[in-house]
């Protein structure tokens, strides 16, 4: 079979492809020029990336982060896009915090199109090893945990859904995790949180689609094992760099054979946020090099 290596982009405006596809229209779904979209998170890693990829695109992002200054140099960052972003202060665990956020976004871009649930993360407090016993870890960081990122995946979504819900189009995506799919040992309170996260996705999805407009869709995406800041050295040795049991477990499990880049997010997240997936409501895209796919034999 010969391998073809025309681009979409080279199909003439108005041309009648084989396949009724309007080709164009498919390419143009994912200019998010026009559209705001507000990140949560948007300091961190995995939540600036995809800010970035979103300014790439031609969107407004508004980037919402506790630690302002993470948030900022996200938007310095943009160089001559700069324009197109700006970072707010805003704590998720906090209903006047994010309403005031909302408010400053509405007050720089507009409106809001779509919001991203990027913000979460676990706490060693919270995590089980030969020295704390599930049975001695605290309350507290348990709680901790469950709250930073359910609560503070469903106060970002009443505050943002409601001006969704207003203008009767929108979309939420939220940042699930392996963890939901397959709970892993050691960290039971992240594992059951984004259990929840998952769970509610499903909710919101229906829930926004019966009561408010069916043009208000609701996603997320669990990423496998990706080498963070926050799992980094659970994963390879902080001296040699060498994996660690663990890490070897976890390539040992992943068919593809290696940790995520958070660049192998963007495709998924675009797409969930783009009108390509404007049949798409409730739905946790695995993003994970088959881990969640692979039995072990």
């Amino acid at each position: 079979m010969t391998q073809s290596n025309f681009s979409l982009a080279e199909i003439p405006r108005g041309a009648e492809p084989h396949s009724a596809v309007d080709l164009h229209r498919l390419t143009e779904m994912y200019d998010f020029r026009g559209k705001t979209v507000a990140v949560t998170g948007g300091g961190g890693v995995l939540g600036a990336d995809l800010a970035r990829a979103l300014v790439g695109c031609g969107a407004q992002v508004a980037i919402l982060d506790l630690n302002l200054e993470a948030g900022q140099v996200v938007v310095d960052g943009l160089g001559d896009r700069s324009a197109q972003a700006a970072a707010f202060p805003c704590n998720v665990l906090n209903p006047e915090s994010l309403r005031k956020a909302a408010k400053d976004v509405l007050m720089r871009f507009h409106k809001v199109d779509a919001l991203v649930n990027a913000a979460g993360g676990n706490s060693p407090k919270a995590t089980t090893t030969p020295e704390q016993r599930f049975f001695d870890i605290p309350v507290e960081a348990f709680r901790f945990v469950l709250e930073l990122n359910v609560v503070g995946t469903v106060l970002p979504s009443q505050v943002f859904g409601r001006i969704m819900a207003d203008q009767q189009q929108g979309c939420i995506l939220n940042y699930s995790s392996m963890n939901a799919l397959r709970p892993l040992t050691r960290i039971a309170a992240y594992s059951a949180a984004k259990a929840a996260v998952s769970n509610f996705t499903q909710w919101l999805a229906v829930h926004m689609a019966q009561e408010y407009s069916p043009n208000i869709r609701v996603n997320a995406i669990a990423p496998g094992f990706f080498l963070t800041n926050q799992n980094r050295f659970l994963l390879t040795d902080r001296e040699s760099g060498a994996l660690t049991p663990r890490g070897q477990a976890i390539l040992a499990h992943t068919p593809m054979g290696r940790f995520g880049d958070p660049g192998d997010l963007l495709g998924a997240a675009l797409w969930l946020l783009s009108p390509a997936s404007a049949f798409v409501t409730g739905t946790v895209v695995a993003i994970d090099g088959g881990f969640s796919a692979f039995s072990g034999v």
